[in-house]
């Protein structure tokens, strides 16, 4: 656990979706999360977060998310995220852009 990550993340607890069965709470490193007076588990440090990603994929309700702080979300290596759903990765071009380049229009 890397602790130059350590604030720099967003954790997100989908209330609706989240069930009380605590495995987020009992395992946190870093005691992030806590269970709530609804039982339901909630944010109480949420910048001692490292980004450890133990609570993404245990938990059954899909309903915790961890970001960072800048809202982009994992990518799984595959660059930053677009901001806009219909934008174009980073890097890619698309088919008239490339028939532009090969014109030498800019």
């Amino acid at each position: 656990m890397s602790e130059l990550s350590k604030g720099r993340n967003r954790v997100i607890v989908y209330p609706d979706w989240c069930k009380g069965c605590g495995i987020c709470v009992a395992f946190c490193p870093k005691k992030v999360l806590g269970l709530g007076p609804d039982g339901k588990a909630r944010v109480e440090n949420e910048a001692a977060c490292v980004n450890c990603g133990f609570c993404e994929p245990h938990c059954p309700d899909f309903a915790i998310m961890v970001a960072p702080e800048n809202g982009n979300g994992r990518t799984n290596g595959q660059g930053p995220a677009p901001s806009d759903p219909g934008q174009e990765p980073a890097g890619t071009q698309t088919a008239q852009q490339s028939e532009d380049n090969k014109e030498g229009r800019p």
